[in-house]
């Protein structure tokens, strides 16, 4: 029997086409969740090596067929280690999906007119400041850490918070709603290079909570006052008030 008459064969029901369609959906978030990351990399890397096992059946190779067997067993320990970012990223993101939503707490309306008027003053002065704002992922293993504000959110407590020398100006605030939740917060660090040679930790913090939360996180520059906003892993550079404004708008009420 060829593989003309095979094909005639074949009975494709509904139920093929949605396991199919599930299937499809699978492998297209994870390629979008390592899309230009080093897990890209070590996957074709791994790929490799698993088809070797399927070149030393088909080409009658026992010595490379017992090697890439026992690759096959340890395989899965191997993607674990390898791939535990991205995968706490993705369950972490399951939170975001719209039927999981509906579990959620209703949000509070976040307080954009005094972040954006506190973050032109810190902009104009020089000052340095990372302020993650929470969305439908919760921040409080980030807060705990840190030392609890519960105020309400005004610009003046956020220039009061990152004014040098005070006791919390070097770590980040966390913005819940209309609430500040914490300040002197540490994030985590981003493992990839950042954009540019002169970004330094606090974009990067800025980065890596972007990338392990959908957080919307606002830094800006000690250096040269700049304002720029980390969201899903990407950093958008340059922005003044106005735009800083329509992205907050755009990125919390989505």
């Amino acid at each position: 029997m060829n593989w003309n008459d095979r094909l005639l064969q074949l009975q494709f029901t509904w139920r093929d086409a949605v396991d199919i369609v599930i299937v499809a959906f699978i492998i297209y978030n994870i390629l979008a969740l390592i899309r230009g990351t080093r897990a890209m990399q070590v996957s074709i890397g791994l790929i490799v090596l698993a088809s070797s096992f399927f070149v030393a059946r088909a080409f009658d190779l026992p010595a490379l067929e017992s090697i890439s067997r026992e690759i096959f067993f340890y395989l899965p320990f191997a993607v674990i280690v390898l791939f535990q970012t991205e995968i706490r990223r993705a369950l972490a993101r399951m939170a975001s999906n719209p039927l999981m939503a509906f579990f959620s707490p209703a949000a509070t309306d976040v307080a954009s007119e005094a972040i954006v008027h506190a973050c032109r003053i810190l902009s104009a002065n020089h000052i340095g400041a990372l302020i993650a704002i929470e969305r439908t992922q919760s921040l409080r293993m980030y807060a705990e850490a840190a030392k609890p504000v519960d105020a309400v959110v005004s610009s003046e407590l956020l220039i009061a918070i990152f004014t040098p020398r005070g006791p919390l100006h070097d770590g980040a605030v966390i913005v819940r709603g209309n609430r500040i939740i914490a300040a002197g917060v540490f994030l985590p660090l981003t493992a990839t290079p950042p954009p540019k040679l002169e970004h330094g930790t606090r974009h990067r913090a800025a980065l890596g909570l972007s990338e392990d939360s959908d957080a919307l996180v606002i830094v800006i520059s000690e250096e040269n006052g700049s304002i720029a906003a980390a969201s899903e892993g990407v950093l958008t550079e340059n922005l003044d008030a106005s735009a800083l404004a329509a992205l907050m708008k755009e990125r919390l009420t989505r």
